[in-house]
């Protein structure tokens, strides 16, 4: 019995990975739960293993009394004697050695239980101790089988979890297949703790990248993003703080081995490698790689709204199926991405140009304000200008047909920005023209109210004739307001004939309708 002690822990201790310590308090645990079962307590159970640990004794302590009231923790005093020696006293205590074979089964059984249940936590506890500091790791296993869609992966001393919604949809398995997947969470469930895996997030690539590239490891190149849609398309944006060297060709390696390799991984996934830079603008154009970007324009900076044009073949390549492409990079610039052909800006331009052409008429000005110079315009930068200025652009018109036409994305020196600003000029100069004729033709109005009202008072005191002294009263008033219409002299209601250029005079006045 001894040997298959001894046997037994040595097992527990190379299959499980226990301590010694541990398998011994399993099996005084087990002992006292099944003493517990026999005599109702475990309180006076003693479990003590010899010398080297190949056998174990159980003993019952009492305390000898005279006149026993409890059994199971006392013993009289002559039966104590008669166990040990004369020598023993009231008070004092006798460990009784107790054949665990004399155990009910039941008690057995509930001992078995214990061992179990201490097995189990202890084996818990030391595959947390294992992985806990694993997650976000790379870890490879072989399939062992599948329920519910959920593939459960061999790890060794444990089982790991591939769910459903972590596997790649290009991807299957059968029995004993190799997997290499990422640690995502440790879970705790009614079955034990669970290693959950996933093949489908991008920090998998990313682990995955980090391995085959080494400068990587060495800091000289950088993974700044990463975003994947598992089993189509991954876009990578990579960058370096080394002078002369090309992070997008350290990551693809020479004749693409190194991301041939990524891509067999994830099974022939699509996987774009490009540039990061701190200008959206640029950023941007490579984040819509495959696609050629002729160029892009920033519509609202604050919230990140920009829209890229591409000539009409590429159209298609740049939105990609579904709108994945251009998605992936909404995602890895954190941008919103409009995409648009070059004959599409045109057709914006030329409404625009229209819209502003429309806004300029409504001045009935008697000269057209699209024949002023740019340069007589606030807010345009003077580089800005002088490259217009270069290109034949000199005013407002100028530019508007040069915007309709989309002439302007084909100049030298002249960003997308810098048409962006001097149309913010513009529309800010034409807001404010707008507003200064509006406050004219309100002075205008107010005048001609005025003089209407003068005219209205006037009739009215004449026809008033009972009111002689108002009258006269009134006609000094505004008597200094006529004037000749042949030489401008001063003259006055009650004259007939001028007496500067002797012209005949006569006053005429309208009635009110």
């Amino acid at each position: 019995m001894a040997s298959e002690m001894a046997e037994a822990i040595q097992q527990l201790i190379n299959e499980k990975g226990y301590t010694k310590e541990q398998v011994l308090q399993i099996i005084e645990n087990m002992i006292k739960a099944a003493y517990k079962r026999t005599f109702g307590t475990n309180q006076n159970c003693i479990v003590q293993f010899n010398e080297d640990e190949t056998d174990v004794c159980v003993y019952s302590r009492k305390v000898v009394v005279d006149g026993v009231y409890d059994p199971v923790i006392e013993i009289e005093l002559d039966e104590a004697k008669e166990l040990a020696d004369d020598e023993i006293e009231e008070g004092d205590e006798l460990d009784i050695p107790i054949d665990p074979k004399n155990f009910e089964r039941s008690a057995v059984q509930t001992g078995k239980q214990i061992a179990h249940q201490s097995l189990s936590e202890i084996e818990k506890d030391s595959i947390y101790s294992e992985y806990k500091d694993k997650v976000g790791e790379i870890i490879i296993g072989y399939y062992q089988r599948e329920k519910n869609g959920n593939i459960f992966v061999d790890l060794g001393k444990t089982e790991g979890i591939l769910p459903a919604k972590n596997q790649s949809p290009r991807e299957s398995f059968v029995k004993n297949d190799r997997i290499k997947a990422m640690i995502t969470e440790i879970r705790n469930s009614r079955n034990g703790l669970q290693i959950v895996l996933s093949r489908t997030s991008p920090e998998f690539v990313r682990a995955i990248v980090e391995l085959e590239v080494p400068e990587i490891e060495e800091k000289t190149v950088e993974i700044n993003k990463i975003v994947r849609e598992a089993g189509y398309r991954t876009k990578i944006a990579v960058s370096t703080s080394k002078p002369g060297l090309d992070p997008v060709g350290s990551c693809v390696g020479q004749k693409g081995v190194r991301i041939q390799s990524v891509i067999k991984e994830i099974e022939g996934e699509k996987i774009d490698v490009l540039r990061y830079d701190p200008d959206p603008k640029v950023f941007i154009k490579n984040a819509l790689l495959p696609a050629k970007v002729t160029a892009v324009v920033i519509t609202d900076e604050e919230k990140k709204m920009a829209f890229a044009v591409v000539p009409e073949d590429q159209l298609s390549l740049a939105i990609g199926k579904q709108g994945l492409n251009v998605r992936l990079a909404n995602k890895l610039t954190d941008w919103i991405i409009d995409v648009k052909t070059e004959d599409q800006c045109e057709d914006l331009n030329s409404i625009l140009a229209e819209s502003r052409k429309a806004a300029q008429e409504l001045f009935n000005n008697d000269e057209y304000y699209g024949s002023v110079k740019l340069s007589e315009i606030e807010g345009i930068d003077k580089d800005i200008l002088d490259v217009l200025m270069q290109n034949e652009i000199i005013t407002v018109d100028d530019f508007d047909n040069a915007d309709a036409d989309g002439q302007l994305f084909n100049i030298e020196g002249l960003a997308a920005g810098d048409i962006e600003s001097v149309a913010a000029a513009l529309d800010a100069w034409e807001t404010s023209t707008a507003e200064e004729k509006d406050n004219q033709e309100n002075d205008e109005s107010s005048k001609d109210e005025n003089e209407t009202s003068v005219s209205d008072d006037k009739a009215d005191f004449e026809e008033d004739s009972d009111n002689e002294e108002y009258e006269e009263e009134y006609e000094e008033e505004y008597e200094e307001e006529y004037e000749c219409p042949e030489c401008g002299a001063k003259i006055t209601i009650d004259m007939k004939v001028c007496p500067n250029c002797g012209v005949g005079l006569s006053f005429k006045f309208e009635d009110e309708e």
